[in-house]
């Protein structure tokens, strides 16, 4: 394999890069691949479709299927830049889905950023604003579910990497991702999706407790935007990419209009998140999309 160090992708801002980006055939991943190579860069996506679709397929990228654990093996060409978005994401799910959890997020995760220390690449990872949740009982985040524990230890080794072995890295967070191509059916269909389809198909909204959950819905264009900016220029931890207005899950459901059903709270269900949008706004970063305009399209059939 060629361990050729390639030079900074950050001293490099407009110039064509090659970058892989490990869940490139799901939701957020498929809208990164596509503004990349709209952006010119060649564009590797490596991904086991566990919640990947080949309908998310972007003309220009070039497919792998695989897991992250043997990235050795089937990236056979060096690239600059790694986003890292390639890992189990769904939090109420994972206590039954533990297992899993540990395969794709901590042994496909460290066989990343082995990948990234020997090849001198640069790594985005997408850690998770689940380790900011602020719960009834006080406890921390990071502890309330297997998603969270796995995902709060990667922004650990994550940094410890780049502490230990000069890694140049740079984490970011997401908050309640929604837009076009999001899960709408199945174990892992997202709340925006599963609104849309129940709204679509005139079904009641359900909600978890008492629906006061309060949540930064964000664009999934606003977090590409953010990705694009803390890719060329972010250094380190700390990017959170949010919207800095909060709606109840209630409100949402209110904002579709319709029946709207309680049912029984969820473990590992967080009553709201911290953000601090300091670092991400110092790169440039602000926000273009509003959940009211995008539930207004999607009750316009739009």
């Amino acid at each position: 394999m060629n361990n050729e160090k390639h030079s900074d992708p950050v001293s490099q801002e407009g110039q064509r890069k090659t970058i892989l980006v490990t869940g490139g055939a799901g939701f957020i991943g498929s809208h990164l691949c596509e503004r990349l190579v709209k952006d010119g860069h060649k564009v590797i996506s490596l991904d086991n479709y566990f919640t990947g679709s080949k309908n998310n397929h972007v003309e220009g990228v070039k497919y792998i299927e695989g897991h992250t654990r043997d990235i050795e093996s089937l990236i056979t060409e060096i690239p600059d830049m790694i986003y890292h978005l390639g890992e189990y994401s769904r939090v109420l799910t994972s206590f039954e889905d533990i297992d899993l959890v540990w395969q794709l997020n901590s042994q496909g995760t460290f066989n990343v950023l082995e990948f990234c220390k020997n090849n001198n690449i640069r790594l985005v990872y997408a850690g998770s604003s689940t380790k900011f949740g602020e719960f009834d009982d006080g406890g921390d985040g990071e502890d309330q579910s297997p998603y969270a524990y796995f995902k709060a230890s990667n922004t650990k080794l994550v940094n410890n990497y780049g502490n230990w072995f000069g890694l140049d890295y740079a984490i970011t967070y997401f908050y309640n991702v929604y837009g076009e191509g999001e899960i709408s059916e199945g174990k892992y269909s997202t709340l925006i999706g599963i609104f849309t389809r129940k709204f679509k198909n005139k079904e009641p909204l359900s909600i978890y407790g008492s629906g006061e959950q309060k949540r930064a819905f964000t664009y999934v264009k606003d977090i590409i935007n953010g990705l694009v900016l803390v890719g060329e220029k972010g250094k380190g931890d700390g990017y959170c990419i949010g919207s800095e207005k909060n709606y109840s899950i209630l409100e949402i459901a209110e904002m579709f209009g319709g029946e709207i059903e309680k049912v029984s709270a969820k473990k590992g269900d967080r009553n709201n998140s911290k953000i601090d949008l300091t670092k991400i706004k110092e790169l440039g970063w602000s926000e273009g999309g509003s959940i009211e305009d995008f539930i207004e399209k999607i009750k316009n059939g739009k």
